[in-house]
């Protein structure tokens, strides 16, 4: 169930609440990304210590290893990994996207080849809601077709008919005990394709509805732009996800464009190459101009790592390629995202929106590695 608190008066920002099976949400929510199980380098110690109310997990990736066996046997993915709070799982849709050289679309889903042994493996949409089912997620994912940036209007037109049909074979599956269902909607840039999906996407009835097709390539104003006329065609009572993207400065500008829930690979991914996130952008630690900086990564931040390192020490770690490094800038990072929604929270809660976004765009300066990061994250899995 999804409950819309607060709008705010200047922008589409929405507050609001969503309970699941394991727990409720607050939203706007950010969710760290545990594609196998694992948020990577953390533990789920970590992910509660740094406030973390949901996570993501991935169908293709778990379906391949361990394998359903495993996780039937083990009692679900929360008991597998040792979660107690809620699980999104993505369908597997985007890997239709990510891994495209190994991967043949056909009327009735996809026939991958997989990314790990060759081996040929079908996923369609039963397919993925029996996978999610016997994950045992609060949230699956219907299983849709997310063509790149560079797709034909014919080929995005083709994928917005395969997602509403899939989306439709989606709806009759048995779910797991408590587990919501999600569509996407589809149709890339094309304002009349994307009218079109939301409209058939809806007309099915899910629990919430998510953002497609966003951060595959496509330039940020034209990913703003596609955000700012699809929210609004969703509906005001039921909670809208935008998947798979991006910086803390674009996720506050989703939230004014009527976004409540997101997923990023950035912050673990980005602490993996060095970097950090902070609220006025991201920095490359292993820089030599922080090889006797005794300060934190970032003045004011209340995680383990700041309160605790140094930006020297950190370093240190990175240069000398000890784990314990990954592990703490990941912490920070992911902290990071996860103050930004808390302060959006806050903001939205008092009428304080508008001037927080201000500010916080101001203040912002994406790093040039970011940009290519996301430019990386367009083309792999």
């Amino acid at each position: 169930m999804f409950e819309l608190l607060q709008t705010d008066g200047e922008s589409g920002a929405r507050l609001g609440r969503l309970t699941t099976a394991h727990g409720v949400v607050e939203t706007p929510a950010f969710m760290p990304v545990g594609t196998r199980a694992t948020v990577r380098t953390l533990d789920t110690a970590d992910l509660n210590a740094l406030g973390a109310q949901i996570i993501l997990g991935n169908t293709y990736h778990l379906n391949l290893r361990p394998g359903m066996e495993i996780i039937r046997a083990a009692g679900g993915l929360h008991k597998f990994m040792g979660w107690e709070k809620p699980i999104l799982t993505d369908s597997g849709g985007f890997q239709i996207f990510s891994l495209a050289k190994m991967a043949k679309i056909g009327e009735d889903g996809v026939r991958f080849q997989s990314h790990i042994d060759g081996t040929s493996l079908f996923l369609g949409p039963k397919e993925a809601m029996e996978i999610q089912c016997d994950l045992g997620s609060d949230i699956a994912m219907a299983f849709d077709d997310c063509p790149p940036h560079t797709a034909t209007r014919a080929e995005v037109e083709a994928a917005v008919a395969r997602t509403t049909r899939w989306a439709a074979e989606c709806r009759e599956q048995p779910r797991g005990k408590g587990q919501l269902v999600f569509g996407i909607v589809q149709g890339g840039g094309y304002v009349d394709l994307r009218e079109r999906s939301a409209a058939e996407i809806i007309a099915l009835d899910f629990d919430g509805y998510a953002l497609g097709g966003l951060s595959v390539g496509e330039p940020e104003p034209e990913m703003m732009r596609t955000a700012a006329f699809t929210a609004p065609l969703l509906p005001a009572g039921k909670p809208r996800y935008a998947m798979g993207l991006g910086t803390p400065a674009q996720l506050v500008e989703l939230i004014a464009r009527g976004v409540d829930m997101f997923d990023c690979v950035l912050p673990t991914r980005l602490a993996r190459n060095g970097t950090a996130h902070t609220f006025t952008g991201a920095f490359a630690v292993k820089g030599a101009e922080y090889k006797a900086d005794f300060s934190p990564i970032e003045a004011g931040c209340d995680c383990f790592t700041c309160a605790n390192h140094t930006r020297a020490y950190v370093r240190h770690l990175l240069n000398v390629d000890e784990i314990l490094g990954l592990r703490l800038l990941s912490i920070h990072n992911l902290r990071c995202y996860l103050r930004v929604m808390k302060l959006v929270r806050e903001q939205l809660a008092a009428g304080t929106f508008a001037k927080f976004r201000r500010e916080f765009s101001t203040q912002y300066q994406p790093s040039s590695r970011v940009k290519a990061q996301r430019e990386s994250d367009s083309a792999s899995a």
